[in-house]
């Protein structure tokens, strides 16, 4: 392809979810109340655990960067759907596009990380808790979460960069509501191939290992569980997993359905609508999961609210 003819594009259109009008107002006026619940939920779970020294915690350390993770990737997408349902003009500069798309990209993989890291910080609570504070240091936290955010740059920077690459000379209309690469793909006049194989490899790599971490962790937890003498004491060691476990399981659902399913049974109107519950509902559930399944934080909570 003539690399001269790919500057043509300096802008997409998002076409985004619907052009019924009525339909527009109604999903407006549910994502603005979706988006508001996300800022206060995520603003609130941070500050709640800067705040009581209760929760400085190596749990509650990654929980506060689980809720920067939902926050910054939910808000590289929540306003500019907001604003394309209601508005005129849903253009979005070229740059624009491929920002949206590595912020996005970059704090989805990094929870995507997160989520296993923090299994791992459950069943090092469990199996050894009088070295807990030990194997889990502040230096080791910092060093886990320096890690989960480098290795969640890397992986977003390859296929931001591997999609905009491409050419896109033919249409800029973008059938999504927002930068996602299975529809930018399909714009392309390039060979997309390679693009897709590396793509879809280090998606499906990520995923496949969070997910085996996950699992690894939470087997060595049941075996460490069944090692406790009391029932009292099984239930007590487990409950402390369940919101973890929750938050996970509807996570790398999503992942699994999006990205591991066959490639003959992907629709764009799938793919909206799964894209919809990552992107908003997941970072929605995350902190309201947390606060309503978790004895500390609803302590937390109701020492604050005395204090108001």
């Amino acid at each position: 392809m003539d690399r001269g003819n790919c500057s043509s594009v300096t802008n997409f259109f998002l076409l985004g979810i619907t052009d019924n009008p009525k339909v527009k107002v109604t999903l407006f006026s549910v994502f603005l109340i979706v988006y508001l619940i996300i800022l206060l939920a995520n603003f609130g779970m941070i500050i709640l655990i800067r705040m009581d020294w209760q929760l400085h915690m190596p749990m509650y350390f990654f929980l506060s960067h689980l809720s920067f993770c939902d926050l910054c990737y939910s808000t590289a997408i929540g306003p500019k759907m907001l604003v394309d349902l209601m508005a005129e003009d849903k253009s979005i500069p070229f740059i624009g596009c491929a920002l949206q798309f590595l912020i996005f990209c970059i704090f989805a993989d990094s929870e995507c990380l997160l989520l296993a890291v923090m299994a791992f910080d459950r069943y090092k609570a469990i199996s050894n808790p009088l070295l807990y504070t030990i194997n889990m240091s502040n230096r080791a936290c910092f060093l886990l979460l320096a890690a989960v955010y480098l290795v969640g740059m890397t992986d977003a920077l390859i296929p931001t960069t591997l999609a905009f690459l491409l050419c896109f000379y033919v249409s800029n209309e973008i059938n999504h509501f927002f930068c996602d690469f299975p529809p930018l793909l399909l714009l392309s006049c390039s060979d997309t191939q390679v693009n897709e194989l590396v793509i879809f490899t280090i998606i499906r790599f990520i995923g496949l290992s969070t997910i085996s971490g996950d699992l690894v962790s939470y087997c060595y937890i049941v075996l460490s569980v069944l090692k406790i003498h009391s029932s009292e004491g099984r239930f007590k060691a487990f409950s402390t997993c369940t919101s973890h476990l929750t938050a996970v399981a509807i996570f790398q659902g999503t992942v699994l359905f999006m990205y591991f399913q066959p490639s003959s049974f992907y629709s764009l109107d799938q793919d909206k609508m799964t894209s919809l519950f990552y992107t908003l509902v997941i970072p929605m559930l995350n902190p309201l999961i947390y606060s309503l399944r978790n004895q500390d934080v609803k302590e937390a909570l109701g020492k604050l609210k005395n204090k108001l």
